[in-house]
């Protein structure tokens, strides 16, 4: 977007890029389909965005999701709008989206050279082009940092930027995962690994305030280290200053039901089930996997048979289902997390062009900066906003 529309103003634009194929990770976005914007107001994108929300104003309100919706449509590319005003391609194919961009660079007279940069070219206070891992160097009169950040390194996603950021003076706040699994201490999570609950809602809770900071209704999923799943990757992004129990998901296991509406099933189910041991009592309710957890946790002896089950049993009991709890001792390695929260300070950044507040001719765009966003085609909108906004002030 950047080169596309700087080049669409005449000017010469060359893409240095890394890989063999663009767009690599692009490409593994929404799960191969790319949430590519989220169709709302700027207001509420901008509430989507926990870190440095408002720096991104100008470049949202100059390029908005809108702008971003009719572009596609010109360029030829149907989308369709979804739960959440997630917006995708109506053919759910992340490829499209990336022969829609090549296809927009290329149209506008892009130049496309394959390399990868190590450092930039500095001289007098201004950056005048980079020096490639083969020791050649490109000079030019700006250069557009878009490196993203760490997640997905395979993907070319390695870090180069904020390297390139230091170099020029810039300060590069801690990096760390976000949109990110979790990971989790409790044994059980690897006794139930590759469940998939569907239709169960989260809560998180900071043990240090006592407070809710994140809701959700959908999927997640149990693994060898704790769990994943879209819920789980949008929780993550609201666990700040992580450290090991600091953090806890409260599953509800029946959110379909009022605590009222589950202790009647549960009268229920006892009652058709009075001769049988507790721990054989829950396959109706709960996933077999599941069963024996729940029977641990909930207190109650297994062999306990149901009609011996007392109401304050069963009180607690339906308290269980419906606030599963997880202990949460970290986040997964920042090279599986869907972005990188941290980067390229903005207040050094011109909001409004992109450009170094330090270096005359350097701009940067995309994740390399200090914002990032929850899931839902925020975080997509945001490098288009600020690739726009950078190639739409180069040399002006």
């Amino acid at each position: 977007m950047a080169a596309g529309t700087a080049a669409g103003r005449g000017l010469h634009v060359t893409i240095l890029e890394r890989n063999r194929r663009m767009a690599r990770k692009l490409m593994i976005t929404g799960k191969g389909r790319c949430n590519l914007t989220n169709n709302c107001s700027i207001d509420e994108f901008i509430s989507n965005v926990p870190e440095n929300g408002r720096f991104l104003y100008s470049a949202l309100s100059a390029f908005t999701p809108q702008d971003l919706i009719e572009f596609f449509k010109e360029m030829g590319l149907p989308l369709k709008t979804e739960r959440g005003n997630r917006v995708f391609p109506i053919s759910d194919k992340a490829r499209d989206v990336v022969d829609v961009l090549v296809l927009f660079a290329k149209k506008n007279g892009c130049h496309f050279k394959t390399g990868r940069a190590v450092s930039l070219v500095i001289e007098d206070g201004s950056c005048n082009g980079v020096i490639l891992e083969s020791g050649d160097k490109i000079m030019a009169d700006t250069v557009v940092v878009c490196t993203g950040g760490l997640s997905y390194p395979l993907t070319g996603s390695s870090g180069d930027g904020y390297s390139f950021a230091e170099q020029a003076g810039h300060t590069v706040t801690p990096r760390r995962p976000s949109l990110v699994p979790l990971e989790s201490d409790d044994i059980w999570c690897r006794d139930v690994q590759g469940l998939s609950l569907r239709n169960c809602a989260v809560k998180v809770e900071d043990t240090l305030t006592g407070k809710i900071v994140f809701k959700d209704f959908g999927e997640m999923l149990f693994t060898h280290f704790g769990v994943s799943g879209p819920m789980v990757l949008s929780a993550s992004a609201h666990m700040r200053e992580m450290h090991p129990g600091r953090y806890r998901l409260l599953v509800d296991l029946k959110p379909a039901l009022t605590f009222e509406q589950l202790d009647a099933r549960l009268v229920r189910d006892f009652a058709e089930n009075k001769n049988r041991d507790f721990s054989n009592s829950l396959g109706a309710l709960l996933p077999r996997s599941l069963c024996p957890v729940v029977v641990s946790l909930s207190g109650i002896h297994p062999q306990t048979k149901c009609n011996s089950i007392t109401k304050e049993q069963r009180r607690m009991l339906g308290e269980l289902l419906k606030a599963l709890p997880v202990n949460i001792s970290g986040f997964r390695p920042i090279e599986e997390a869907i972005i990188t929260s941290g980067g390229v300070k903005v207040s050094e950044i011109d909001a409004r062009t992109m450009q170094s507040k330090l270096i005359k001719g350097l701009y940067f765009a995309g994740e390399v900066l200090d914002v990032d966003a929850y899931t839902g085609g925020f975080n997509l909108q945001i490098a288009f906003s600020t690739g726009v906004a950078a190639g739409r002030h180069i040399l002006e």
